[in-house]
């Protein structure tokens, strides 16, 4: 418990003993925590260059390490990087209906690939969670003209957020208020 407060307090005296560590014993997963510690403090570059170290260094094709890669490079706005990751995983059990699924469909429309982004972006309409990627998905709808569509997801989400417990209105309050404004100019 101290240790973890201490990394609260300084960041980068966890980053320290991580690379002392891996300076220590040059291994698979003590690359994935330097660089899971990195993607942490928001060092996305460094992140993702020890994320493909630790890819380039094993053999397997590891679905935790893409995933965390997909989201540092969606901090940075690399989408071309994010689509050519997400398809070597988009087979993958685990990348249906997730956020990475999600952020691959968001690269895909930045990129023009309208249509496949359409495909990834509706798998996170999934009732009683997701709230804020499913606002985002309602905004592309428009931005399609697929006003209908957007519709019924908003009010579906302004019923949701009704019927929320405490802890997740905190938490959503400013996505279901954003989802009330929406759906009132439509």
């Amino acid at each position: 418990m101290t240790s973890e407060i201490t990394n609260i307090i300084n960041p980068t005296k966890k980053i320290k003993d991580l690379e002392k560590q891996l300076e220590f014993s040059e291994s698979y997963q003590n690359r994935v925590n330097l660089a899971d510690a990195y993607l942490e403090i928001g060092d996305d570059q460094n992140a993702i260059e020890n994320y493909k170290e630790a890819l380039d260094g094993s053999i397997q094709n590891d679905f935790y390490v893409i995933q965390k890669m997909i989201e540092a490079f969606h901090k940075i706005g690399d989408d071309k990087s994010i689509v050519i990751y997400a398809e070597q995983i988009k087979t993958h059990n685990e990348f249906k209906k997730s956020r990475t699924q999600f952020l691959y469909g968001l690269a895909l429309e930045k990129l023009g690939r309208v249509e496949e982004a359409e495909e990834n972006l509706s798998a996170i309409d999934i009732r009683f969670s997701f709230y804020d990627e499913r606002l985002i998905y309602t905004n592309f709808l428009l931005s399609i003209n697929k006003k209908e569509e957007a519709k019924e997801i908003l009010e579906s989400l302004v019923s949701e957020g009704k019927h929320m417990t405490k802890p997740n209105k905190r938490l959503y309050g400013n996505t279901m208020t954003e989802a009330e404004k929406l759906l009132a100019t439509l």
